[in-house]
């Protein structure tokens, strides 16, 4: 699948969800965004095998984990596919929704199987090698820091707005850092941290794995660092993630998540945030993604305009 056909593929799926934006149905919003993102794949000749999309949590009919896209000819790969990161902030009108994809040699993504939730720590360049999800907070956000040649005070953790998160916050405000809060969208929280000028340094925090791998992926074509290790909500998920071999004491790291040398990554804005979102204009719309080559380090800023026929 080459750059242009890649983002076709979330082009189409950010302006299906555009259409529902603040409208207050977000699962109209993700089924728009979804029926998108598969007619434009169903149009392209390849071999495709998606390990990371929609599933019980959306009682999705297609792009499922495990589903064969395409043809069936060269090459095959790995899909990972979220056709609308940030329902809710698109159903109600928030930033931060995009549509995303991320693509890899076949094998290369990870498969979180019956784990749901991830625990995570995205940074850029310039810190991945100081971080340890398993460290305290207070020290990760030193080491951070330290590596952007900033003071803690001029820190911005980006983190989802959760319960869960209660003792995150006190450690990140005892440490001194300062908070940004998203009610969703993690992927595009993520490769903020890896991205200059976004004003953020770091994300912390349990979110989807789901979401966590296809970050991963980003921050790879980044040059960026992410840490995640499986978070069980309960005593049956734990049993569940048990079961299947997995382990929830596991660092993941970025290449455990996203390995391979062939990795490609395309996004597209559906609301204002990481990119500008669908701009609908008389007869068509414009839009604006980022595409992404880890064999060749190529980040390409797309601005497309879209005519209805």
């Amino acid at each position: 699948m080459t750059s242009a056909q890649q983002v076709r593929v979330t082009e189409a799926a950010a302006l299906a969800a555009a259409h529902w934006l603040g409208k207050g149905d977000k699962m109209a919003a993700d089924k728009a965004a979804v029926d998108a993102m598969r007619c434009v794949l169903d149009t392209i000749a390849f071999n495709g095998t998606v390990v990371i999309g929609e599933g019980a949590k959306d009682s999705a009919p297609m792009l499922f984990c495990g589903e064969c896209i395409g043809d069936g000819s060269p090459p095959s790969v790995d899909i990972a596919v979220d056709p609308l990161d940030g329902t809710a902030a698109c159903a109600t009108g928030r930033s931060g929704a995009i549509a995303v994809i991320a693509l890899a040699e076949s094998g290369a993504l990870y498969d979180p199987g019956p784990a749901w939730y991830m625990n995570k720590i995205a940074v850029g360049p310039a810190a991945r090698n100081v971080v340890d999800i398993t460290a305290p907070v207070a020290q990760n956000l030193h080491a951070i820091a330290r590596a952007l040649g900033k003071p803690i005070g001029e820190l911005t953790v980006v983190l989802l707005d959760r319960p869960r998160h209660a003792d995150l916050i006190r450690d990140i405000r005892t440490a001194g850092a300062r908070i940004r809060m998203i009610t969703d969208g993690d992927v595009a929280a993520a490769i903020s941290s890896a991205m200059g000028g976004s004003g953020v340094d770091v994300m912390l925090g349990v979110g989807g794995c789901a979401e966590g791998v296809i970050a991963a992926a980003a921050l790879r074509c980044l040059n960026g660092g992410f840490q995640g290790m499986l978070w069980p909500r309960n005593d049956e998920d734990a049993a569940a993630i048990a079961a299947s071999g997995r382990r929830v004491d596991k660092v993941l790291s970025i290449t455990d998540l996203c390995g391979g040398n062939e990795l490609f990554f395309a996004a597209t804005g559906v609301s204002d945030g990481l990119l500008p979102g669908v701009r609908f204009i008389p007869g068509g719309a414009v839009t604006s993604s980022l595409v992404m080559r880890l064999a060749s380090g190529t980040m390409r800023e797309v601005k497309a305009t879209h005519r209805w026929l």
